[in-house]
């Protein structure tokens, strides 16, 4: 079973009140909003994305969510984040939500390739951006 320890950087998410679902818990979808929201938190302020001024922007074009328990409104859970692997123009992210009891309830990935913004096309990724990335693989 993961740790929250295997994952260098460290976020905390807070739950909203319409992540609920009818059956009183956190939506499948919204994990995915989760994962999102911590990728690019960590980018902004690191200095390494420019979401309104780059000229490198990431498409996501891979994803995957294990939904391993619970978790509603209201509720603060802790979303652990490193890198798998780190390519000429892509990256694959690894993110885990743990509960306040340091409980796994969720783990999964997406992939960014790196595109310039006006074409679209792959480009490699960016020195300054490189830097940022290498930060969250494992020790």
């Amino acid at each position: 079973m993961e740790t929250l320890q295997q994952y260098p950087i460290h976020q905390t998410v807070s739950t909203r009140w319409h992540d609920n679902d009818i059956y009183g818990h956190v939506n499948n979808v919204v994990y995915y909003s989760y994962f999102d929201t911590v990728v690019n938190r960590y980018l902004i302020e690191h200095g390494s994305l420019d979401i309104h001024q780059g000229e490198v922007v990431g498409f996501v074009v891979e994803s995957q969510c294990k939904y391993l328990a619970p978790i509603g409104f209201p509720e603060q859970i802790t979303a652990g984040l490193r890198a798998g692997k780190i390519g000429n123009s892509s990256v694959r992210y690894e993110i885990a939500l743990f509960n306040a009891k340091g409980d796994l309830c969720a783990n999964g990935y997406f992939v960014h390739v790196f595109v310039n913004k006006a074409t679209g096309r792959p480009v490699a990724i960016p020195a300054h951006l490189r830097v940022a990335l290498e930060k969250l693989l494992p020790a």
